[in-house]
């Protein structure tokens, strides 16, 4: 089974687009220097945020848990002009290495790196989102979905990363963890205010697009 999801990963990304050269230092550079690099989003991945940042041009963009700033980045190549990306992690030990990336792409203007609790850094955004990606305390997730569902614009979307938990939300006798993504996902699967579906992307993505 791991055998088949490499060839399938390594063809995925085989036939997508390449990472520009910013991107395959960070991925490199995380896989040297993190205790965790698996969090990062990775190549194909990264291809698809770009996609669908692409496909809704935000002019307004939120991102909860920048990591090293891989996802962020790829998200930044789809803002509208003039549009902006806010990005916020807690971890302060990698913010000037993560802004040193930020500050070599093309998008460094228009990239903000909040250092802080998102829960606190969130009310202190203006402005009603065009796209949103929750990638950070699992634990948080329906907090967040439930915190800025009223703050993203109609037609704006949504993004939840992990939603299928390696494969643990099959579990007959899931863990306290893995319940909570249980739960997050019969949630949002029974909520109205959003078209929604999950692509099995990785550890998989919640896509919802606000009605």
């Amino acid at each position: 089974m791991f055998e088949d999801f490499e060839r399938l990963n390594s063809y995925l990304e085989y036939t997508t687009d390449e990472e520009n050269a910013l991107l395959k230092r960070v991925n490199r550079e995380t896989y040297l220097k993190e205790t965790m690099p698996h969090m990062l989003s990775g190549h194909y991945q990264g291809r698809v945020l770009s996609m669908l940042s692409k496909l809704v041009q935000p002019r307004l963009a939120l991102e909860i848990g920048t990591f090293t700033g891989y996802a962020t980045i790829c998200l930044a190549e789809g803002l509208a002009e003039g549009g902006v990306l806010h990005t916020i992690d807690i971890n302060e030990e990698q913010q000037e290495r993560v802004q040193g990336y930020f500050e070599q792409s093309d998008y460094a203007s228009q990239i903000v790196y909040h250092i802080g609790d998102a829960a606190e850094v969130i009310p202190t955004i203006e402005g009603q989102f065009d796209l949103i990606f929750i990638d950070a305390d699992k634990k948080r997730n329906l907090y967040y979905f439930q915190e800025l569902i009223d703050r993203v614009k109609t037609g704006g979307v949504i993004l939840i990363d992990n939603v299928l938990w390696k494969g643990k939300v099959f579990d007959d006798k899931p863990d306290s963890q893995t319940q909570q993504v249980i739960e997050l996902n019969k949630t949002l699967a029974s909520d109205n205010r959003v078209e929604k579906l999950i692509l099995p992307i990785r550890d998989g993505l919640f896509v919802l697009r606000k009605k």
